[in-house]
């Protein structure tokens, strides 16, 4: 019995290390689906182009080229639907495998890797599996040959014959394509906007979430299409509503960052439609639960321009103008937050950080006032 140390061939990270050097990458696993964009670069399938279709998502069109071209020969571009994308991937991946012999030294990498099979190297990771030795016994009078793997899943030491952990992961691979396929239902399913909407009034982020979390990639790219620029108003107006309702679940669960890209994203759609100053409003509240008072002075002035309900603005700018130490500017907010109807309670830390200021001069104005009313 041999027994071989695979620290030398295994793969762990590998997809994650790639990705750190596509600018794109986040929009493309997003688009074609994590699984099978590493399923692209094991098989040498490579991406050139995307034409997302927001309405079927299986029906995007890739274009790509197998293999690295050579100088001479470029290689020939094809496309496909991303449905026949994906089945085409995974048909790859599932081709027989040729069993080539152990290694007989350690110093053999290449022979290893090709006795474990180089895709099941690549794929191992991607479904949790961390190989640490490969166990190799020689055919004897009683013992047939046989390759056992020792690797690590979920926490877990394993220990399972070679064929059996190729099969495993062909099963993997298999699964892959069926969840793809009972799940091609629209990414951009706008009948989820009222689903999300009802999910956020009872505080349920994680649910909005789950029902929108794929809407931004594939919108950020058909934003730039002609199709995208063309949308019907009203079209525009849900897809900016859900976006909204996005952004601020990522702000609520704790991904400020992303959650403003995402409400950016949603002030695109909306351009000055009905849904704008809603976007706005929320992009300013992002900003002011983060700290960046400052910023948000600019949306929050912009919501209420296109109309936004006064009485949930002004006091938000209020607090904005006066964490900048802006204090007249808070002084008119406030101001115009008792005009719009907001209950004076609703405003005691702001009147008294504004008078403790202004102090003298506050009053002198107060009574300049009721001198010019009477």
């Amino acid at each position: 019995m041999r027994e071989f140390n695979l620290e030398a061939v295994k793969t762990d990270g590998w997809f994650e290390r790639i990705g750190e050097g596509i600018g794109s990458f986040q929009a493309l696993c997003e688009i074609v689906g994590e699984a099978f964009f590493a399923f692209s670069m094991i098989t040498g399938a490579r991406i050139t182009a995307l034409t997302v279709d927001r309405r079927n998502p299986e029906n995007t069109i890739v274009d790509f080229v197998v293999g690295a071209p050579a100088d001479d020969e470029p290689a020939e571009p094809q496309r496909l639907t991303l449905g026949d994308f994906r089945q085409r991937l995974v048909g790859a991946l599932l081709t027989d495998d040729t069993s080539l012999p152990p290694p007989t030294s350690d110093a053999d990498v290449e022979q290893l890797q090709q006795h474990i099979g180089v895709r099941y190297l690549l794929l191992a990771p991607i479904y949790g599996y961390s190989l640490r030795r490969l166990i190799v016994t020689p055919a004897s009078k009683d013992v047939s040959a046989s390759s056992q793997l020792v690797l690590s899943h979920d926490g877990d030491e394993l220990i399972l014959d070679l064929n059996e952990f190729r099969t495993r992961v062909r099963t993997h691979v298999r699964e892959e394509l069926e969840r793809a396929s009972m799940g091609h239902r629209s990414a951009i399913d706008l009948t989820k906007v009222g689903e999300a909407e009802l999910a956020a009034e009872t505080g349920d982020h994680t649910r909005v979430l789950q029902l929108l979390a794929s809407w931004p990639a594939p919108l950020a790219i058909f934003l730039r299409t002609p199709e995208g620029q063309m949308l019907a108003p009203e079209a525009r107006s849900l897809i900016a509503k859900g976006l909204g309702l996005l952004g601020t679940a990522c702000v609520e669960l704790g991904e400020p960052q992303q959650g403003e890209e995402v409400l950016r994203l949603g002030i695109q759609y909306a351009q000055d439609g009905p849904v704008a100053s809603d976007l706005f409003r929320r992009l300013g509240q992002a900003m002011i639960s983060t700290g960046r008072h400052g910023e948000a002075i600019g949306p929050l002035r912009r919501s209420i321009s296109l109309g936004a309900p006064p009485k949930l603005v002004w006091p938000m700018l209020a607090r904005a103008f006066l964490e900048r130490e802006r204090y007249l500017a808070a002084l008119t907010c406030v101001r115009e937050s008792r005009s719009a109807g907001v209950e004076e309670p609703e405003l005691v830390q702001e009147v008294r950080r504004i008078e403790e200021k202004l102090g003298s001069a506050l009053t002198k104005w107060r009574g300049l006032v009721l001198t010019a009313k009477g």
